[in-house]
């Protein structure tokens, strides 16, 4: 399976473009912190899994939803206190600018804890 899915660039194709600007910043993030990632669409939104699922995002009218799983909300509720937030997924709207270097670290998280279970298998 390639790592780009079709479905994943109709599915960003849906918003107006200045949503699929971010959309697509977000995804190319993904890709750089995680190169062997696969992505699909799952729950009707983009889903990128490498060694299970390591996170998701869906485009939305005022923000963009990221669920990086209850983990990865949790593990940094501190640097997400500004945004809304629940048990796995965190509200980047879409009057501020992503906070590229937060999205970093949280991908980066659920990667170790991804490669840390597979390793327990």
């Amino acid at each position: 399976m390639d790592a780009f899915d079709g479905r994943v660039d109709s599915y960003i194709s849906t918003f107006p473009q200045e949503v699929q600007i971010r959309l697509k910043q977000l995804r190319a993030i993904i890709h750089e912190e995680v190169p062997e990632v696969v992505e699909t669409i799952s729950w009707g939104m983009p889903t990128f899994r490498y060694r299970g699922n390591l996170v998701f995002f869906a485009g939305f009218k005022k923000h963009i939803g990221f669920y990086p799983l209850p983990s990865g909300i949790e593990a940094f509720s501190s640097e997400l206190a500004g945004f809304s937030t629940s048990k796995g997924a965190v509200q980047f709207p879409f009057d501020k600018e992503l906070p590229l270097e937060l999205i970093k670290k949280l991908i980066r998280f659920r990667l170790a804890e991804n490669s840390e279970k597979s390793l327990r298998k």
